[in-house]
């Protein structure tokens, strides 16, 4: 019996500790990455944000950057001060709450984010709800976002 305690504990700590199952990172751009020339409306059209997934900007570091903005200085590429930018090349933005998410490149004083380096997207706070079950008639439907590690223990444990 307290071998099975033991394990119940155990499974409670890790669950506590892990990180949200699942999560997708996304390279802004895909093979394109961050440059000029993409259509970042297109590319994050059709794409589900979720918070605890990343969005990753890869770029030639020096010729762009990324800043995060408002909707007012995404809508008029304002370009905030230079100590608030993402330089790396390589920046990784991990989506911590839900909302409208703005980004644009600062380049040459909003010149490239006038010439389409911008990006909006939506995050939203959960994954889609499970489709219902099959034994009631319903068909099954693909769950695009599993739920997390913790949710899934306490299924499992019946608690």
């Amino acid at each position: 019996m307290a071998s099975k305690a033991n394990l119940f504990f155990a499974i409670v700590i890790v669950a506590a500790t892990a990180a949200p199952a699942f999560a997708v990172d996304y390279i802004v751009g895909d093979d394109a990455g961050w440059n000029l020339n993409v259509n970042y409306t297109e590319w994050a059209e059709g794409k589900e944000f979720y918070v605890g997934d990343r969005i990753i900007f890869k770029y030639a570091v020096g010729n762009h950057n990324v800043y995060k903005v408002n909707g007012t200085a995404f809508q008029q590429c304002a370009v905030p001060p230079p100590s608030e930018s993402l330089t790396s090349g390589n920046d990784i933005i991990t989506l911590a709450a839900p909302g409208r998410k703005w980004y644009l490149c600062g380049v040459g004083n909003g010149t490239h984010c006038e010439a389409g380096m911008k990006l909006v997207i939506t995050v939203f706070s959960a994954g889609p709800a499970p489709a219902p079950s099959p034994m009631y008639g319903a068909p099954a439907k693909q769950i695009k976002k599993p739920m997390s590690f913790w949710s899934n223990l306490k299924l499992k444990l019946h608690f």
